[in-house]
Order: structure tokens, then C-alpha cells, then sequence
């Protein structure tokens, strides 16, 4: 896609509430099972502290929603916690949050992914053990589709969502029509006798809660996509913006309790192990929803199906909100020179390609390290996610605190009353947005760290230290090659051109009618002998063929190549002053991947040393084959026929 046609990927509110808020819309499909699964630990007396757990969860959701509205406004450029942090905070705050925000996005894509095969292997016990080939399929599957571009994946990533908000609303419908009419309705599990792993009361109890809620916060993760994203919206941006951030509110809002409503009604009982169940050891267990599902639709098997076929979908899809995100950041980190500049170009599809894929590969190992097990992952999650709230918050505060201390008159100075009273309600918001984001952090560490949450806190500095390095690398290479205001490009004294030779064929003599062409201080045809018999063979068609220019046959008793070529280029004693030495190698350009270690590979190694040597210009000569000619002579069609389909359009 032309750079000119970026306009036409911006996305109207109704493909932009799947493409960013896919995380947050189907994070609620398991926030209700992981509080469940921690007040399992404390037997069935303590499985009513949900409620209570349930209802900070929602008042924390909108809390963070309404504080994130108002950084779009703010900040329509997007960049999310990375940029508000660097502009109000400072670089050692916004590298933070950048460490933050990129741990998470790829923990999104691990956790969101293996989720959805959970749901699958619910609905289809025997897959249960292909959990991990199934999330790295399901995982390049989304990068393929993100690499096709913004609007196209969004057509894809829509109908799941959509599905996904209907079925479980109808399930609501379903669920208040039977009780209304007098049905019991119960889990299947809600017999299994829920055993205790300890007992506990005060301050243990407190602590159990305590997890139980953090746990459950994982129904915020991907709040910040919007605000990340704001820039890809359709105009008004900001506007746009926030109301996809108010409609995922409301939508994850009563989702969310509504599930978790009929999981207390229906006595739902989880438990990571099966045995905490009474069950033997290894037994498939449902996911909570899909008790919830299986309950509520009682015989109508099909609605409990597609129950499970649109909650797989929408949690693997729900990975697309890191895939939109992590590239943005990464390209901004790269524009800021603290993340390697590949990151920051868009590709062919106006995506950008670097960032998918690097997610992509960073989930997969994962996955692959945790071996797809959902409740390991989830225990590292969401650290990240309330770091960066908490961040982006406070830089949100001080943004605020700046509008109202510019004095009147002003540029950017609130001009009227009415809008100094609109800046101190946005920033009332922000600031009870920042401590309450800031309390919950503390409250995730403590009772998270020691069940994997540790791992998370160690990566950031790690990440934290690399993107530092990355930036000092790039400033001292600015630095080292700068030119003062007065020096201009020079002649250099000589220049002494090598040709390296194997035999008298059609590359060698190509390599030397270009050589010729540099009008060199001296011209050289150099080969080693690995077998002095060949070497007499090619001294002998040289002379025969008359070529004029000189041979020097190079010996080499150990049959190394590369070695007696750096010796003889270290040694030349025309290497004097400023005389460069170039060394021409003909190369062989195929058309076919298998093709490429067959040959080449002694070239490649010798370059890898040249480059290194001072003063010594390597310069390959191309020598097409007839399959690399022939897959020119396609790509040149296709070229020639996508240009004509362009100037059709």
C-alpha cells in the first residue's frame, strides 16, 4: 500500500471497539475463574468473598476507563503511558512504563491465546494435550493476519467480538427468564466438596482476599490500548476514542458481573488441582463459563457450543489488542532511539511488520516455556498493566496541574471559567485514577510475587537497562561519525583492487571488467591453492586465455581460504598512507532458499573478517543463474501488473 493511502486504514468506531478492546472484552470470560480458583485455597466458607472482590473490580474498571478518556483528549497523537510519562515525568518514567507496557503486551498475547484453548479443550477434552502446538499455530495465525494490515485483520477480529458480546448476553437473558420462572439451576460442580489447602483467618484471610482481587483485575488489561492508539481513529480522533472507550466500559462492566453473578448462583467450584475437588488427579475441568454455559442452556446443546465457539475465538482474538499495541510502542521507542530503528518503519502493508513478528516470536517462547498452562501464565500477569496505569495517571496530573499554571492570555491557557472548571474535573480524575492504581500495584506485588509475579519485576529493570543501552549505543555512534561545518569529501591517495578468482569462468570475468572500471593504482587477480595441481591448471588457462591481468596464486599448506587472503591484504606493501585496498568477490545470486548454502559460503565468511580491517573496501559482483534470472523475470511481471491495476484504480 502506498504512504499516500495511510488515511484510508483509519478505523470507525464500529471495526475500532474489536480491533483494540478485543483484550478487555474477553478478559471477563476468565476474571470471575481466577478469583474463584484463589478463594478455592481456603475452602467453600470463604468462596462468598467474590462478591466483594467482584464489585472493586468494577469500581476500579470504571475508575481506569474514565481516567484514560481523558488522555485521549489530551494526547491526541497516542503513544499512551510511554508518552504522557516522558513529557510529564520524565525519560526514567517512561522507560519504566515502557518496560512495563511491553512485558504485558506480550504476556496479552501468551495468556489470551492459551485461554482460548482452554475453552476449546472444554468443549473437547481430547485435545487437551496438543495445548501447546495449537497456541503457536493460533499465535502466527494473528501475526499473519496483522502483517495483512490494520483494516483488513479488523474484518477478521469483528464478527468474533460481536458474536462473543451477543452469545453471552443472551446467556444473561436465558439465565433471568428460567429463574424468573422458578428453575434451579446448578453447575455441575456444584456437588464437588471444595477442600481447603490451609486454614485461614485474620491477616491470612485478609491476604487470600487480597490475591483474589488481584487476580481479578485481569479483566483490565488492554485498557490503554485506546489511548495507544488514538491516531489510527477516524476523525474527530479524540472523540472517537473515548466513546470506544466508554462503550468497553459499559460492555465489560456488566459482563463481567453478570458472569460472575451466575457463577455465585449456580455454586460454581474450580480449583487448580483437580484433587482439591475430589477428583483423580489429571480429570479435565471445565472452565468456569462453560459451567455457567452448560448450566444456563440446560438441553439447547447448540447455544452452549457456540457459547464456547465465540468465547475460543474472541480470547485468541483478543491477542490482536498486543498487536496493535506493542508495534506502536516499539515504533515510538525506535523513533526515540531506545529500540533498534527497524522498529520504527512501517511495511509494505502499512503495519509495522518488525514489531508483529518480534511479539509474535516473544509469545510463542512464552508459551513454549511455560508449556501452555494458564494458570502459570496468569500469575505474571497484570503487574505490568497497573505499573503503567499508575504512570500514566500521574503523568495525567501533572499535565493538568501545568494547563491551570499557565498564566492568562496565554497560548493554550484555559480562557474561561468554564473550562478551568472542566481541567479540575479531568484532573480530579486522573489523580483518584493514580492512587487508586497505585494501591492496587502495591496490592498485586505483595500478594503475587512469590507465585511467579517475581519474574515480571526482574524483566523490567532488565528491558529497562537494555533500552538505555540501545539509546547510548546510537548517541555514541552519532557522535563518532559527525563532521565538523568545513570538512568536505576527499580524494584518497590510492586505490590497490584484489579479485578474488577460483577459476577462469564467467563471474571471474565479470568481477574483473568492473574492477577495470575503478581505475585502480594496481590490479591484482588473486586465488589460494589448496591443491597445488589446480593451481598450475588455472595459472595455465590464465595465461592461455591471455587475460591481462596478473595471477598471484596464494599458498595455503592448512586448506584455509580465508586465512591467507587476510595475510596477504594485511601485508600488501602497497598498503601504505591513506592507499585503500579493494577486494572484488564474484558471487553467485540464486533463485531458489535451498539454493543459497550450496554456494557463496566461503565469500560470506571472508567478508565477515574485511570488514573489520582498516582502510580494505569489500565490493561484491553479482552473477545472476538462470533461476534467479528467472524469478526476476516474475517479479517483474507482477510488478508490471500490480502498477497497472494501481493506474486502473
Amino acid at each position: 500500500m502506498d504512504s499516500g493511502r495511510l488515511g484510508e486504514t483509519l478505523l470507525p468506531k464500529r471495526v475500532a471497539l474489536p480491533i483494540f478492546c478485543s483484550d478487555p472484552l474477553s478478559s471477563v470470560a476468565y476474571a470471575t475463574e481466577e478469583i474463584l480458583l484463589i478463594l478455592a485455597l481456603g475452602g467453600l466458607a470463604v468462596l462468598h468473598l467474590a462478591w466483594y472482590a467482584a464489585v472493586g473490580i468494577v469500581i476500579l474498571l470504571l475508575v481506569v476507563v474514565a481516567s484514560y478518556r481523558q488522555t485521549c483528549y489530551a494526547y491526541p497523537g497516542g503513544g499512551g503511558a510511554y508518552v504522557v510519562s516522558a513529557e510529564n515525568l520524565g525519560q526514567t518514567a517512561a522507560l519504566t512504563a515502557a518496560s512495563a507496557l511491553l512485558i504485558d503486551y506480550v504476556m496479552t498475547v501468551a495468556v489470551s491465546v492459551v485461554s482460548g484453548v482452554a475453552a476449546i479443550t472444554s468443549a473437547v477434552p481430547a485435545l487437551d494435550g496438543h495445548a501447546v502446538a495449537m497456541s503457536v499455530f493460533f499465535i502466527a495465525v494473528l501475526a499473519w493476519l496483522n502483517l495483512r494490515g490494520v483494516r483488513e485483520s479488523g474484518r477478521w477480529f469483528a464478527l468474533p467480538t460481536y458474536a462473543f458480546i451477543l452469545v453471552v448476553y443472551v446467556m444473561f437473558a436465558v439465565a433471568a427468564v428460567r429463574m424468573a420462572t422458578g428453575a434451579t439451576i446448578r453447575a455441575e460442580s456444584a456437588d464437588l466438596p471444595v477442600n481447603a489447602v490451609s486454614t485461614y483467618s485474620g491477616l491470612a484471610l485478609v491476604l487470600l482476599a487480597l490475591r483474589a482481587f488481584a487476580s481479578g483485575c485481569t479483566a483490565l488489561t488492554g485498557v490503554e490500548a485506546v489511548s495507544n492508539g488514538v491516531p489510527a481513529f477516524a476523525k474527530p480522533k479524540s472523540r472517537n476514542a473515548a466513546m470506544t472507550l466508554a462503550i468497553m466500559g459499559g460492555l465489560s462492566v456488566t459482563m463481567f458481573f453478570g458472569i460472575t453473578v451466575l457463577a455465585m448462583v449456580y455454586e460454581v467450584h474450580v480449583a487448580e488441582d483437580p484433587a482439591e475437588l475430589g477428583l483423580a488427579p489429571g480429570t479435565p475441568m471445565s472452565t468456569a463459563l462453560a459451567q455457567i454455559g452448560r448450566a444456563t442452556f440446560g438441553d439447547w446443546h447448540v447455544l452452549f457450543y457456540a457459547l464456547q465457539a465465540v468465547t475460543a475465538g474472541v480470547l485468541i482474538l483478543a491477542a490482536n489488542t498486543a498487536f496493535n499495541g506493542f508495534p506502536m510502542l516499539a515504533s515510538v521507542l525506535g523513533r526515540d532511539r531506545y529500540a533498534p530503528r527497524q522498529l520504527f518503519h512501517r511495511g509494505d502493508r502499512l503495519v509495522y511488520s518488525n514489531g508483529i513478528v518480534l511479539l509474535a516470536l516473544a509469545a510463542i517462547a512464552l508459551v513454549v516455556a511455560f508449556d501452555a498452562e494458564l494458570t502459570r501464565l496468569i500469575q505474571l500477569y497484570i503487574i505490568g498493566v497497573f505499573v503503567s496505569f499508575t504512570l500514566s495517571q500521574a503523568g495525567m496530573v501533572k499535565h493538568w496541574r501545568r494547563e491551570l499554571a499557565r498564566p492568562a492570555g496565554a497560548a493554550g491557557a484555559p480562557a474561561t471559567p468554564a473550562e478551568r472548571r472542566r481541567i479540575h474535573r479531568r484532573l480530579a480524575i486522573n489523580a483518584f485514577g493514580a492512587c487508586l492504581t497505585a494501591v492496587v500495584l502495591v496490592i498485586v506485588l505483595i500478594t503475587k510475587f512469590t507465585h511467579g509475579a517475581w519474574l515480571v519485576v526482574l524483566a523490567m529493570p532488565v528491558l529497562f537497562a537494555g533500552m538505555k543501552g540501545v539509546r547510548r549505543h546510537y548517541d555514541a555512534v552519532a557522535a563518532e561519525v559527525a563532521v565538523g561545518p568545513h570538512e568536505r569529501p576527499r580524494a584518497l591517495a590510492e586505490n590497490h583492487v584484489l579479485v578474488l578468482v577460483a577459476s577462469v569462468n564467467a563471474p571471474s570475468l565479470r568481477a574483473l571488467s568492473y574492477a577495470k572500471t575503478l581505475r585502480p593504482a594496481s590490479l591484482t587477480a588473486v586465488t589460494v591453492a589448496e591443491d597445488p595441481a589446480e593451481a598450475e591448471v588455472l595459472r595455465a588457462t590464465w595465461e592461455a586465455r591471455g587475460i591481462d591481468v596478473p595471477l598471484r596464486v596464494l599458498s595455503s599448506p592448512y586448506r584455509s581460504i580465508v586465512q591467507p587472503v587476510l595475510r596477504h591484504v594485511r601485508e600488501a606493501p602497497e598498503r601504505t598512507g591513506d592507499a585503500v585496498v579493494s577486494v572484488v568477490i564474484p558471487e553467485y545470486v540464486v533463485g531458489h532458499w535451498w539454493e543459497q548454502p550450496l554456494h557463496n559460503q566461503s565469500a560470506l565468511r571472508l567478508k565477515a573478517r574485511l570488514l573489520f580491517m582498516k582502510n580494505v573496501v569489500v565490493i561484491d559482483v553479482p552473477y545472476r543463474l538462470a533461476s534467479a534470472r528467472e524469478l526476476a523475470a516474475e517479479r517483474a511481471k507482477a510488478a508490471a501488473a500490480r502498477a497497472a491495476e494501481e493506474d486502473r484504480g
